[in-house]
């Protein structure tokens, strides 16, 4: 394998091993949009959009010379018959196909080998943005759910005021209807004391 082709195999793997962290239950949303925001991953994501551009091309590139050189070798157009005629011919030109057949096999390894890095190098962009946005959504969930709990607790403590006010004024009520009562019925008293005064004179003038 050449250098450039171990470089983006490399690179495979090591977004591979990205996307497995990223999917699996390691760390919380928070904690992956904590580091996505730090200190060095902002001051890279102000160029991030220019490096996964030139990161695509290039990957694209490798992958439209894996696609050239797979339909360079793969219109040799040799099977089992053409390989049985190369043995009575000799041995020089069946080297010659074995040859073909193994750069046609290293063009098919290099199209998929660039084909997947391609492919997980969008697959780890959506993620980190579907990663920070669930991130952002938790915290706005959190934040109305105390603001809803601050809400409740606001209300029960204004309704147990009413309550308390209510019952004070009924208390009041109560208290007034009582001293009513307790007049008029001083009232009545009065009036039968005179009442029973006005017939004993009577009786004594009888």
């Amino acid at each position: 394998m050449s250098l450039q082709w171990t470089l983006i195999a490399g690179f495979l793997y090591i977004e591979i091993a990205i996307v497995l962290l990223l999917v699996l239950p390691v760390a919380s949303p928070r904690r992956w949009n904590s580091l996505f925001k730090s200190k060095f991953l902002q001051g890279l994501q102000r160029q991030a959009g220019i490096y996964f551009l030139i990161l695509l091309a290039i990957l694209v590139l490798f992958l439209l010379d894996a696609i050239r050189e797979m339909r360079k070798y793969s219109n040799l157009g040799y099977c089992f018959l053409d390989i049985l005629e190369a043995e009575e011919h000799g041995h020089a030109h069946l080297d010659r196909e074995m040859q073909g057949s193994m750069r046609l096999f290293r063009a098919q390894r290099n199209f998929y080998i660039s084909g997947f890095a391609l492919f997980l190098s969008l697959v780890i962009r959506r993620l980190v943005i579907l990663i920070s946005a669930q991130a952002t959504l938790q915290a706005q969930s959190e934040a109305s759910m105390r603001q809803a709990q601050s809400a409740t607790t606001a209300a029960k403590s204004l309704l147990a005021q009413r309550g308390e006010i209510e019952q004070n004024d009924s208390n009041e009520a109560h208290d007034k209807e009582v001293t009513a009562l307790k007049t008029k019925i001083g009232e009545l008293e009065d009036e039968l004391k005179l009442e029973k005064k006005d017939k004993s004179a009577v009786k004594q003038q009888a």
